[in-house]
């Protein structure tokens, strides 16, 4: 597979910019409490990504979610969060020098990591109140660390057809692997993920905070699958800059330590690798910031 020349720029994390960057950061509410407190942090956070040379800024809607803000504070506020969100990102991509997408960032509502705890009951509602607030503002949706199929089937169900591009990105198993073997957090195999993609009428499959090393499997087997189907996704890859992630891991129980070989040279080469394996969207996850996404774009750039 030779190395994609259209390749799509994403953001890196929005979570731990802002604290770099002095905003007001604690759990529960993580990345949201920004968004409550002292939304201008956001704003800079995205300004941050669009001088690095991203093409896609992705809305901090993420932890506006009831397990971050909790129940009373979602049902009053989280529409206009997710509003807010929405017009932050949609602000300071308008202002760019260049064009520059937003994307609406759709969580895993019911936790991160935890497949587990995924109820399309609860869930449904949630989707939709993020869906509301964010739809004036995006481009295309990014439903993002799904660890499950049937998530991404709950996200189609609530987004409908409404014009905006789909995006699905998945979150790995990256704490026992088996080469050659890639699965989703639930154990389905990736191939099954691109079935459902497909299925599902995305026009990208992405994968997500997970670990560097187990993402080169993820695109090769997607690239077998869509060979094997006759058709055409884009494929995707953000990284994030932790250690391997438990299945038992808590949804919202601190911070994890960040990886220090992960530099901006480091993330490059495995971003280097992932493109000549086929992905031509490629951006960072948790722990991967600025700095990660400038050494992109300047490969890409030298590359054009």
């Amino acid at each position: 597979m030779t190395t994609p020349d259209n390749t799509l720029l994403l953001d890196g994390g929005t979570g731990r910019e802002l604290q770099r960057v002095g905003a007001p950061f604690k759990q529960p509410e993580w990345s949201a409490l920004a968004l409550i407190e002292a939304p201008h942090f956001v704003s800079l956070v995205h300004q941050r990504y669009v001088d690095a040379g991203a093409d896609v800024i992705t809305t901090n809607s993420y932890a506006v979610v009831p397990f971050h803000i909790g129940e009373a504070r979602f049902a009053a506020q989280g529409e206009a969060l997710a509003a807010l969100a929405g017009q932050l990102a949609r602000a300071v991509a308008d202002a760019a020098p260049r064009p520059v997408r937003v994307a609406g960032s759709l969580p895993p509502v019911c936790g991160s990591y935890r497949a587990d705890l995924f109820d399309t009951v609860s869930a449904r509602p949630i989707l939709e109140v993020l869906v509301r607030g964010l739809r004036p503002y995006v481009d295309h949706w990014q439903a993002e660390t799904l660890s499950a199929i049937e998530e991404a089937e709950l996200v189609r169900a609530v987004i409908g057809d409404d014009g905006k591009p789909l995006w699905l990105s998945f979150t790995l198993q990256d704490d026992t692997v088996v080469a050659g073997d890639p699965r989703l957090r639930s154990g389905q195999p990736v191939a099954d993920a691109v079935a459902a993609a497909l299925r599902l009428g995305a026009s990208a499959l992405l994968f997500n905070c997970s670990q560097p090393e187990v993402m080169a499997d993820a695109v090769a087997a997607t690239q077998d699958r869509l060979t094997a189907e006759k058709a055409t996704l884009r494929i995707g890859v953000y990284a994030n800059a932790f250690p391997p992630q438990r299945k038992d891991a808590e949804a919202n129980s601190g911070l994890d330590e960040i990886r220090a070989d992960l530099t901006p040279e480091g993330y490059l080469a495995w971003a280097g690798a992932w493109r000549t394996g086929g992905a031509s969207i490629i951006g960072g996850c948790c722990g991967i910031g600025p700095e990660h996404i400038a050494a992109i774009r300047a490969d890409l750039d030298r590359c054009a």
